[in-house]
């Protein structure tokens, strides 16, 4: 673990009952970074996640990684049902939608990016498996939200990202692509499943609706995880 880790142990974990496979980046959605972790360190609250990245870019290890934080809730992503079991969380300092989605800075994001590589190089986590909140929650989450830069963390080495739409998928078959995604399509209505994809893929409109430049980046992130 970097030394520049700042200790802030979180009583709200348990034990883990499988590997480590998945990667989940949330926005807080608070109004500050202290009022986030005092939460995500309330036993009262029963939330948790193992890290923190401040918007100055510190961060805070909360529980063990070999340990299950509770960061997740319902959801599933590529058939896992209970994504805590399966998964290391980082929090990132954010206001979220409900205090207009501010801007992430730049210390947060080269903290973020260094480290995932950290968690990327201790634990068999596949590319197609670094997600945000809203792809395993479609209808009920919407962090980290579309102002994530998740384009960067691609170039760095840390998850998907298309280089351009590919042709041919139909609206039809969509369902089934973003199933085969990792997308819990099936629990969710196809309009939030499109509008969490666009959230991460196709940022600048965020609509729910299958339009061409959407069905092309579907087929693109399709052919990545494959």
């Amino acid at each position: 673990m970097s030394p520049s880790v700042i200790h802030a142990p979180s009583p709200n974990f348990n034990d883990r009952p499988a590997p480590v496979s998945i990667l989940v980046l949330h926005y807080t959605g608070m109004e500050t970074g202290a009022a986030a972790l005092e939460r995500l360190r309330d036993p009262q609250a029963k939330v948790s996640s193992h890290y923190l990245v401040e918007e100055d870019g510190r961060v805070f290890a909360l529980v063990s990684e070999d340990k299950r934080a509770w960061h997740a809730g319902a959801g599933a992503w590529r058939g896992c049902r209970d994504v805590n079991s399966a998964s290391i969380g980082i929090e990132i300092v954010n206001g979220g939608h409900d205090f207009d989605l501010p801007d992430f800075a730049d210390a947060q994001i080269k903290a973020v990016t260094a480290l995932c590589r950290d968690i990327l190089a201790r634990h068999a986590i596949a590319a197609r498996d670094v997600i945000g909140h809203s792809d395993m929650a479609p209808a009920r989450k919407a962090d980290p939200g579309e102002k994530f830069p998740w384009r960067t963390l691609a170039e760095a080495g840390i998850g998907l990202w298309p280089e351009a739409p590919v042709a041919g998928l139909s609206a039809d078959a969509a369902p089934a692509a973003l199933a085969a995604i990792g997308y819990p399509a099936a629990d969710n209505a196809l309009a939030d499943v499109v509008t969490a994809f666009q959230r991460r893929f196709r940022p600048a409109r965020v609509d729910g609706r299958l339009d061409d430049e959407t069905l092309g980046l579907i087929a693109a992130v399709q052919a990545l995880s494959a």
